[in-house]
């Protein structure tokens, strides 16, 4: 989909009442979506080139650790038979890739994770689905999700769209999400911007979170 054509889609949203900003909130946690080696080593079938959404998160990470924000990860990680994927595993028979204990379900060390920064593992594509994600984000009062991370078209739209179902104010910075494909990327991208949260420029996150109270 071209950018005209986005333009569009989006004016035509406006028309008819969508594609209005959810905003910025005064207390935000930062959510890296299954940044893991299974999904940025081009030696894993499920892997894609991500190189820039990498660097970018990690511009992201260093604005929100400076400001102490919380971060969170996310990996996904089945048992040896994968019977905890379910159907999952029907549908993508590659995700029998991502074994517990594996180095493809390790964050990516590029992201410098830190000890204190949880890491959450799920067996689904939201970040939400059967993890303590929105409750330790209540419990700390968040009120605003960043959410980053792979695949725009898979993990992360399902988490941005539980994030809005769970109370929160999904914001995707446009840089730091990636996909295995350009359509999905972008046409994803203009449907969460259209229903459930705000894509915006790295650099207004980056903004934002500088005049984050510490």
């Amino acid at each position: 989909m071209a950018e005209r054509e986005i333009e569009e889609v989006l004016a035509e949203y406006r028309r008819k009442g969508l594609a209005s900003p959810v905003g910025f909130g005064r207390r935000p946690a930062i959510l890296v979506v299954d940044v893991i080696v299974g999904f940025t080593d081009l030696e894993s079938p499920l892997a894609a080139d991500l190189d820039s959404e990498v660097e970018a998160i990690c511009r992201l990470l260093d604005a929100a650790r400076g400001r102490r924000v919380p971060v969170f990860f996310t990996t996904t990680t089945y048992g040896p038979d994968c019977r905890d994927a379910g159907y999952f595993l029907s549908k993508v028979p590659s995700l029998e890739t991502l074994q517990h204990g594996s180095r493809w379900v390790e964050i990516d060390p590029r992201l410098g994770r830190r000890p204190e920064e949880t890491v959450f593992d799920k067996k689904y594509a939201s970040a939400f689905f059967g993890t303590a994600l929105a409750s330790t984000l209540r419990s700390l009062r968040v009120d605003t999700v960043l959410v980053t991370g792979c695949t725009t078209s898979g993990c992360v739209r399902a988490s941005v769209v539980d994030a809005i179902q769970h109370g929160f104010r999904p914001i995707v910075p446009r840089q730091c999400v990636g996909d295995r494909a350009p359509e999905p990327h972008r046409a994803n991208l203009l449907d969460i911007h259209g229903k459930y949260g705000d894509v915006v420029e790295l650099d207004e996150a980056l903004e934002y979170l500088a005049g984050i109270e510490r």
